[in-house]
């Protein structure tokens, strides 16, 4: 169960554990929003030559340039103010930032000290909550104990010891999505899924959303995923009882195959999914963000076989992820019939871009062996005229872009931190 609610009338105060890809542009998320009025980042280590060399990091990135520029536009000017060395104290575009640099251990953060509601967990070590606030080598609930009131981390949870469940205050969200299911009063560990999940979930909701599409026989996604800094830049030997190999590989110059887990995660937030035989896989590639989404449907439709076409084509399935965007009050879902690069969508502020010119559709007919049903009596099988039925069927193929780092991903795991602060409130 939750703790209290226990507020004083002050300002919000938002905690980010590490500077990572995720955390840095966390930080500028929230920066640009203003919502949170002081925000407290935990290194856990000293940086550079001192507080001048983190905010430096803070102010320059490869992937979106300069900070001001990102929010302000190419005449901007330096945002970012070292106001006091020892106690880590920065302001960043008038919002106060403070580093700390000692500890590592979640229970070991001062959160309380600095008046921190909630913390954002960028790490990616802390994924089990099941594993014991005090534990040794961290746990995400430690957080807790330092004084958050909810935490909310930045990957998808992973429970090492199968024959353990989910805890009960424990809940997987995207906003958008499923985020009104959080529960002060049951939840204060949360997991924001991932970038790719985010980006499938809104693209499924549409379909499932639709009359036409609501019945997925089976799917399947193949992600062509940016890399990420669990990747080597260049070739290493293994860790002891590594079984994949390619993971040590070089990003840069190689396609890299790989797992996922979206698919388990989607039906996390999805709970229809859990009826579709859904597969998932990840192919990366040397570029620094924005991916892509190959989702493959299939759906049972309404066709003769005089040849007549079937209700459910191409133009349908654009025509459902139109008007998702158009009756969609928020930035989630873009649909787009421009000849977009992946490099023209960098930043795009929402989950996902339906790159409608490229979708695709085709119907037939699929031979089903009845004899092959499970429990289906044998008088009735005895009965039909055939044994065979052909059922019409259409399979799509829909592309999506997202941003897997700050667009999508960064941007709508910001609007479920607010979110969730304000339900604490």
């Amino acid at each position: 169960m939750a703790q209290a609610k226990v507020f004083e009338n002050r300002p919000p105060v938002l905690g980010i554990n590490s500077l990572g890809r995720i955390g840095k542009l966390t930080l500028w998320h929230h920066i640009g929003r203003k919502y949170f009025k002081e925000i407290v980042v935990n290194i856990g280590r000293e940086a550079g030559t001192g507080l001048d060399s983190i905010a430096r990091m803070i102010e320059k990135d490869a992937t979106y340039g300069l900070l001001h520029r990102f929010l302000y536009g190419i005449k901007s000017e330096r945002l970012i103010e070292v106001k006091d060395e020892k106690k880590g104290k920065l302001l960043i575009d008038g919002i106060p930032v403070t580093i700390l640099r000692e500890a590592r251990n979640p229970v070991d953060i001062p959160w309380r000290d600095y008046g921190v509601d909630l913390v954002v967990e960028c790490t990616g070590k802390f994924q089990d909550p099941t594993v014991a606030a005090d534990d040794p080598k961290g746990s995400i609930r430690g957080h807790l104990v330092k004084g958050a009131k909810a935490v909310i981390n930045s990957s998808a949870f992973k429970i090492k010891n199968k024959a353990l469940s989910m805890p009960e205050d424990c809940v997987t969200l995207i906003y958008g999505i499923n985020h009104p299911a959080f529960d002060h009063k049951k939840h204060q560990v949360v997991s924001a899924a991932s970038c790719t999940t985010t980006g499938l979930a809104h693209m499924i909701k549409p379909l499932l959303e639709n009359e036409q599409t609501n019945t997925i026989l089976t799917a399947s996604m193949s992600t062509v995923h940016a890399v990420t800094n669990s990747q080597n830049v260049l070739d290493s030997v293994p860790k002891a009882g590594e079984k994949d190999l390619r993971k040590n590989r070089s990003i840069l110059n190689n396609i890299i195959l790989t797992s996922t887990n979206a698919a388990a995660a989607l039906s996390q937030v999805i709970p229809e999914v859990k009826n579709i035989g859904f597969m998932a896989d990840s192919i990366r590639i040397p570029t620094n963000t924005l991916s892509l989404i190959i989702l493959n449907a299939t759906f049972q439709t309404k066709m003769n076989y005089g040849g007549a076409a079937a209700a459910l084509n191409t133009e349908a399935i654009n025509n459902i992820y139109r008007t998702a965007a158009e009756n969609n009050p928020e930035p989630l879902l873009i649909y787009t019939t421009e000849q977009n690069v992946s490099t023209d969508l960098i930043g795009v502020n929402a989950a996902v871009i339906i790159e409608g010119q490229f979708n695709h559709t085709r119907t037939a007919f699929i031979p089903v062996d009845l004899s092959q049903i499970p429990d289906l009596p044998a008088n009735v099988l005895q009965a039909l005229p055939t044994k065979t039925m052909q059922v019409p069927v259409v399979h799509a193929k829909i592309f999506g872009w997202y941003d897997n780092e700050y667009g999508s991903y960064t941007n709508r795991m910001g609007d479920l931190s607010v979110h969730v602060h304000k339900s604490l409130l």
